[in-house]
């Protein structure tokens, strides 16, 4: 240890080293003022923080469609099998990895009408066990949903170009395509079916599954190069007779207040001009105002082409590298919350886009969303049917108590 004689270092020393600890102080601080501020009298995107508000209206949005995914994993197991068919006892093995909580016996008779039980041998020799095929109601299912795919072909198609348009080399991972098909709506088989059909838009190379296999954009249609923003301000311009700006449409939920600096902050953010997410950004600094600008459109576009209007956070983060997400990315969505919500429903973050919900219920409809509806036509019949034979199985019983209960007395 270190036993210098203060009393003998001479005080210009100590002077000077008050001095170089001042003024190292004096930079830091200016380096901290300096990495807060892209502007005069301006906070970072990144010291600003928002608190997150639960919205128990969009929660209930996505827990209304639990019951229904449950089903479709079920479903989709089933047909994934060579010939739609498979024992009840390799699909109760099954049920860890379809997330199902009770045994599949008991979730068929919850939800009757989508399979048909028989006898058969595993093996010519062995005993008949009970196998699940497909019912016909479900087989009427899957053929109506073929024909809505059919009919809304070119919505696909410029989905899919949208998707390829917005990444950063117009080249998408076709296995991160594969992994967000049911976001979408795209159908099982999109890529060795539809994609092929249309050479004068899109390009396969590799083989989808192995994980080097990408799709690229052949060519630009200017059509899909317009943002849903884009063109509610052309629609507004026409019906108003005057030019609109393009913008977010911001409305934060009820009780929410934010604090005056971030209120100050995100005015001066919304009156920057709007960047559409199809346009080339490789000019912007990713730490920028204007790049946190175009996140929240690029976000904004992929959550009006979801389905749902909505997606998972992790399947977000399987595209940082295509879209130019930040690794803090997810943060956008509680900065600017009156566009966006971040739901924590299930364990799992699901950003939300806010001007597609009315409360718990989504007003802005996909085309596709027709298939779901008639899945869910097809279990609500089947639910129905359980609940009526419940009714008379009850009714009969309490006859018999009855009758019993004559019979006693006499």
């Amino acid at each position: 240890m270190c036993n210098a004689n203060f009393e003998t270092v001479p005080p210009w020393f100590l002077l000077t080293i008050a001095v170089a600890v001042r003024l190292a102080q004096a930079m830091l601080f200016k380096a901290k003022i300096q990495s807060m501020c892209w502007y005069p009298n301006a906070r970072s995107i990144s010291s600003l923080k928002v608190l997150w508000r639960k919205d128990q209206a969009l929660d209930r949005a996505i827990e209304y469609d639990k019951r229904y995914k449950q089903c479709a994993r079920v479903v989709k197991e089933v047909l994934n099998e060579p010939g739609q068919v498979i024992p009840l006892r390799y699909l109760e093995k099954r049920r860890e990895r379809m997330r199902l909580k009770v045994r599949v016996e008991t979730f068929l008779n919850q939800n009757p009408g989508m399979f048909d039980v028989y006898y058969h041998r595993i093996k010519p020799k062995t005993e008949p066990v009970r196998f699940l095929r497909i019912s016909d109601r479900l087989h009427q299912f899957l053929e109506e949903e073929q024909r809505i795919f059919r009919e809304n072909e070119p919505l696909i198609v410029s989905k899919l170009c949208k998707l390829l348009m917005m990444s950063k080399n117009k080249v998408v991972s076709a296995d991160k395509l594969l992994h967000v098909k049911r976001e979408f709506g795209f159908p099982n088989d999109f890529l060795v079916d539809l994609v092929p059909r249309y050479p004068q838009y899109f390009r396969l190379t590799g083989f989808p599954g192995e994980g080097k296999s990408f799709l690229e954009l052949v060519s630009w249609n200017p059509e899909f190069a317009k943002s849903v923003i884009e063109r509610r301000a052309e629609e507004e311009s026409e019906s108003m007779g005057i030019r609109v700006r393009p913008s977010f449409n911001v409305e934060l939920p009820p009780g929410f207040v934010l604090k005056k600096e971030m209120r100050e902050w995100v005015r001066d953010w919304m009156e920057l001009d709007y960047i559409s997410p199809y346009g080339d950004v490789s000019h912007l600094d990713q730490a920028s105002r204007e790049m946190e600008k175009r996140s929240v459109g690029v976000f904004h576009e992929l959550l009006s082409l979801s389905l749902h209007k909505r997606i998972p956070v992790p399947i977000l983060g399987k595209f940082c590298d295509e879209y130019r997400f930040s690794n803090a990315f997810s943060t956008t969505f509680t900065r600017h919350s009156g566009i966006f919500y971040l739901s924590l429903k299930g364990g799992i973050e699901t950003a939300v886009l806010r001007e597609a919900y009315k409360g718990d219920r989504l007003v802005d409809r996909d085309p596709l969303l027709q298939i779901k509806d008639k899945f869910v036509e097809m279990l609500e019949e089947g639910w129905r049917q359980r609940a009526e034979q419940l009714r008379l199985k009850q009714d009969n019983i309490k006859k018999d108590m009855e009758l019993l209960a004559t019979k006693v007395g006499e």
